[in-house]
Formats: C-alpha cells, sequence, structure tokens
C-alpha cells in the first residue's frame, strides 16, 4: 500500500484542475484516520492501512461529486461538539457559533438571578443550536421545534450522542409552542433566509435541503412567520435572536419596526465584519 505522504500529493495532483481544496481533501484524510496534524506529519512515511485507503479513495470520489465533506463524513463539528449530518438536514456552519455566543452572553446579562430560562431554537435541524446552547448554560430549558419529522431524527440522535436533554417538537416554525401555551424568555432561529433566484453554490443546492435554505422571494419569509406570532409565545421581559443574510439588514429591519415598534433592536456583524445577526429587546 502507498503511505499516507503519496496517497496525500496523488490525490492532491489528481485533484489540481478541480474546486476542491487541499484543506478538504487532509481534513478527510485526518478525520478518517482519527489523526492530529501532528500524527499525520509523524506517520507520513508509513503504509496507509488498506481499509482506510478504501474509504479515502471513495470519499474523493465523493467529493468529485460536489457531496459536501460533512455528509461525507457523516458529521460537522459546531461549538465544540460532534453533530450529526445528513441530507436530511442543514450543516451548520462556523459562523452560527457568534450567534450561539452573543446569545449566551446576553443571557448571562439579562437575566443573571433565573434559576430557569425558557428558551425555544425555531426550525433546529440538526439541533446544533439548541445543544450547543443548552450544554454552555444549563439554567436553560430547551425546546426545539422543526417542520421536518426527518430532520427532527436527526437532532435528536444528537441530543442522545452530546447527553443533553433537549424537547423536540414536530411542527411549523412557532406552531408547536402556541398550542402548548408556552411561554420564552429566549427565542433563537436561524430561518432559511436565502431569495428563492438566488444563486447558490453547486454542492449547496445539489446535496443540502432545500426547505432549510430559501426564504421565499426575498428570503424574509420565515422571518416575517415569526416575528407575526412572536408575541403569543414571548415574555413581558425577552429577547430575541436570529441569524440573518449578510446583505438583508435594511430589509429586515423595516419588518422588525413594523411588528416591534416599541422595541430595541441591534444588528450585530460577524468575524467577517459582515451583518449577520440581529437581535430584538422586548421589555428590556
Amino acid at each position: 500500500m502507498p503511505s499516507y505522504h503519496d496517497v496525500l500529493w496523488d490525490t492532491y495532483h489528481q485533484l489540481k484542475d478541480t474546486d476542491i481544496s487541499d484543506e478538504a481533501v487532509q481534513i478527510l484524510m485526518l478525520e478518517l484516520c482519527s489523526m492530529s496534524h501532528n500524527d499525520l506529519y509523524l506517520n507520513y512515511d508509513q503504509e496507509m492501512p488498506e481499509n482506510l485507503y478504501k474509504k479515502f479513495k471513495d470519499g474523493v470520489s465523493r467529493l468529485l461529486q460536489n457531496e459536501p465533506l460533512q455528509y461525507i463524513l457523516g458529521y460537522q463539528w459546531f461549538y465544540g461538539y460532534k453533530i450529526k449530518v445528513n441530507e436530511d438536514v442543514l450543516i451548520p456552519r462556523y459562523e452560527t457559533e457568534e450567534l450561539v455566543a452573543n446569545v449566551l452572553t446576553d443571557s448571562d446579562y439579562f437575566f443573571p438571578d433565573k434559576d430557569v430560562i425558557d428558551i425555544a431554537d425555531v426550525g433546529t435541524g440538526s439541533g446544533a443550536i439548541a445543544l450547543a446552547l443548552k450544554k454552555e448554560e444549563p439554567k436553560f430549558h430547551m425546546y426545539a421545534t422543526d417542520i421536518s419529522e426527518t430532520a427532527l431524527d436527526v437532532a435528536r440522535q444528537n441530543a442522545r450522542d452530546n447527553d443533553v436533554e433537549i424537547t423536540f417538537y414536530q411542527g411549523d416554525m412557532l406552531q408547536p409552542l402556541i398550542g402548548r401555551n408556552i411561554r420564552l424568555d429566549i427565542l433563537v432561529s436561524n430561518p432559511p433566509y436565502i431569495p428563492r433566484q438566488q444563486e447558490i453554490q453547486k454542492s449547496v443546492d445539489q446535496y443540502e435541503p432545500h426547505v432549510a435554505l430559501f426564504g421565499g422571494d426575498d428570503g424574509l419569509y420565515f422571518y416575517r412567520k415569526i416575528f407575526a406570532d412572536a408575541h403569543k409565545v414571548i415574555n413581558q421581559k425577552s429577547f430575541l435572536a436570529f441569524e440573518i443574510g449578510y446583505d438583508e439588514k435594511e430589509a429586515i429591519v423595516k419588518e422588525v419596526e413594523k411588528y416591534f415598534p416599541n422595541d430595541r433592536y441591534e444588528v450585530l456583524k460577524d468575524i467577517n465584519k459582515k451583518d449577520r445577526m440581529l437581535f430584538i429587546y422586548h421589555g428590556i
């Protein structure tokens, strides 16, 4: 069998005229082999075991078909937690970790004396946001909703795998919470926000669930649905936190001012200086 070094460099050469990055190839090898970068360096000249070689070559073939690396591996790391993913759920993005971090900061600031904080992740998908929030803040009484039962199956498995307690409800956006008279201190959502006609990356379009990607003609359909019903579930003192499209600030602010005319709001930039988070402070 060829060495790890030879396999990597042959693959880099094979893919040099494609859109697949050397980094994706290396991550595929590291994850399949359960190695760190240092481990791989120390074993560079060792023969690659045949079973791992076959898995790696199969993974490269799937990359060539534009399949996302995370679906090939079957998981994605999010906020330090291993999240199972498949084609029933959107792949959690690193940018969304910033939404989680800001929710945690605001919860400490606005509810320092509450023993239990009622919170929901609306449109949970893989459950990544709900799971990370609950793991990081045990005071959270965490709910999560999704219209897709197959997505909730993945989310429930992630909760079990990470030993975290989350109450999952199937249904359209806030309806499962409204129907159960649940009231929230914090409402979190990363809804579909890509405009229907916007061109997207081929691997995303071909493999990730469109129901979790597209937000109507202008990308704001699901925000309006949540905004219209939010007062049925939020407490008198509460806040709402959303991920938004980087170019949607102006349009979404108009909707906030329409549905929450008396509330303070803030649009936060991510690490790349793009407008990516919306926070609405109700009664605060």
